[in-house]
Order: C-alpha cells, then sequence, then structure tokens
C-alpha cells in the first residue's frame, strides 16, 4: 500500500466517522431494542496468507454455536428483517472504519477471505492479497450480485462450500487481480463513488 493510499484511508475513515458518529449511535440502540446482545459479530479474516486480523460488521444473523464458511441459503432463515435492511443497504459495513483506521483493512481493495479458503487456495491467494483487503472494490461491484444469486442456490453448506470454491474464488480472484494491476488513487476515488451510487440505487428501487 502507498503512503497516498494510505492517507487517503485516514482520511476518508476519519472525516466519515465523525459524520456517522450519532446516526450510528441510534441505529445502535435500535439494534438493542429490537435484536439484543451481541449487537456485533466478530470474525477471523485474512489480511495476508498468515495475517489473521478480526473483521468488525453489526450483526445481521442470529448466532449459532458452530458459524462457518460463506453465507448461502442453508443461512438464509437466520437473517433477521433488519439484518437484511443492514445487508442491502451495507450499514452492516460500518464497523470496518475501524478496520481501515487500524489498517488491516482499505477502502477498496479485493474482500478479505476466511482462513480456509486461503489455505485451499494458497499460491491464488498469495497473488490477491498482495493488495490489502477492502471494503469494496471491483470484484465487489462487478460479481457479488451473481455471487448472492450463486449462493442463494445451496441449501446445505457442503453445497454453499463447493459452488463458492470452484464458481466464485476464482472469478472473484480475476477482478481483483486486474484491480492490482490498476490500481490508483483515482480508481480508488471512482470505485467508492459507484459503490455509494449503486447502494442508493438499490435503496431507492427497494422502496417502490
Amino acid at each position: 500500500m502507498t503512503p497516498a493510499k494510505r492517507a487517503l484511508d485516514i482520511v476518508v475513515a476519519l472525516v466519515l466517522a465523525a459524520v456517522l458518529a450519532l446516526p450510528f449511535a441510534l441505529l445502535l440502540a435500535v439494534l438493542w431494542a429490537v435484536e439484543g446482545r451481541p449487537l456485533f459479530y466478530v470474525a477471523e479474516r485474512m489480511r495476508a496468507p498468515g495475517r489473521p486480523f478480526r473483521l468488525w460488521k453489526l450483526r445481521t444473523m442470529r448466532p449459532a454455536p458452530a458459524e462457518r464458511g460463506v453465507s448461502g441459503a442453508d443461512k438464509a432463515d437466520r437473517i433477521s428483517p433488519i439484518g437484511r435492511f443492514l445487508r442491502r443497504s451495507r450499514l452492516d459495513e460500518i464497523p470496518q472504519l475501524w478496520n481501515v483506521l487500524k489498517g488491516d483493512m482499505s477502502f477498496v481493495g479485493p474482500r478479505p477471505p476466511l482462513r480456509e479458503y486461503v489455505e485451499r487456495f494458497p499460491d491464488l491467494y498469495a497473488r490477491v492479497l498482495q493488495s490489502r483487503p477492502g471494503i469494496t472494490g471491483l470484484a465487489t461491484l462487478h460479481f457479488h450480485r451473481h455471487e448472492e444469486w450463486l449462493l442463494a442456490q445451496c441449501h446445505t453448506p457442503e453445497q454453499t462450500d463447493r459452488a463458492y470454491a470452484r464458481r466464485c474464488v476464482p472469478r472473484k480472484a480475476r477482478l481483483d487481480l486486474i484491480y492490482q494491476q490498476r490500481r490508483t488513487l483515482c480508481l480508488d476515488l471512482a470505485l467508492m463513488v459507484e459503490t455509494v451510487r449503486r447502494v442508493l440505487i438499490r435503496r431507492s428501487r427497494h422502496r417502490q
């Protein structure tokens, strides 16, 4: 990560933290009243091979004692109504501002993977994770909706894992490596703006 990219991350994270402080506090109060505790979902993700970190999100699902793997239709019944709204609006990712400030993540980069996939595809992720993981990115914008559709067809953990490993990991990696070859501050800003635009469009369509 270049000093300029890191500086952009810190400045944007601090500005967003200041702007969102009061709305986020109100959101936490609503979640506490409606869903109860825990308010946050904290899970291991990989910053690089052999370098795990703790990813913070707002909890959108009922807790499970043996939580593992990516989310497919096998977990859909655990998502609460307010959790669906948080996911659709990406408000569940606000706590990742903390991850950005700590340096575990950037605003733009590959989505941070689970350890099990990094260990199953070590050569691939050794290349992909040369870019610091991000909240959004080229793969997030251009493949996430299709990934959601693919995993929604899976009704067991085994089906979800197989679809993710075979059909999602390679395609996301291809896009992440394209970003890696072309990354500039201008591209990062364009991807951040496009992310906000798509979230707003998705919310307006849902209201209609």
